[in-house]
């Protein structure tokens, strides 16, 4: 009999650096639909949703790797994504798409998954630099 598929879990599944930037991502998605916009801005929106998804995907595909040097070089790209994805609900913001209360809460996130990515940059640096 095969296990119900919430008893499986993958090991990124246990950080939870991965598992608050899985909320971000849903909320900014939950964002982005209530966005009613003309045809002109879609590849914008289409940005956010990929830059916000971006960020535990890469997280969960450095997890994958073989090294701590790739799962670092992961987190740096999922730092930038995060990051991409903020500057473009500023931009929303400005647009008058997003209230500046939403973006107050999703800045907020994203400062503390910002924190957690460079802090679990840091300690897979300092487990490299040890085992040397």
């Amino acid at each position: 009999m095969d296990e119900p598929a919430d008893n499986v879990m993958f090991s990124f599944e246990k950080l939870d650096v991965w598992q608050k930037s899985v909320d971000y991502a849903h909320k900014v998605l939950h964002l982005i639909e209530k966005i009613e916009t003309d045809r002109k801005h879609y590849r914008l929106i289409e940005n956010c949703e990929a830059s916000a998804v971006s960020v535990p995907s890469n997280i969960a595909e450095g997890c994958g790797r073989y090294s701590n040097k790739e799962f670092v070089q992961y987190l740096y790209i999922a730092r930038g994504s995060l990051y991409e994805s903020i500057t473009q609900l500023i931009l929303f913001s400005r647009s008058g798409w997003v209230t500046d209360q939403e973006l107050r809460a999703m800045k907020k996130l994203s400062v503390e998954i910002g924190k957690m990515i460079s802090a679990l940059i840091r300690s897979l640096k300092s487990k490299r630099s040890n085992n040397q």
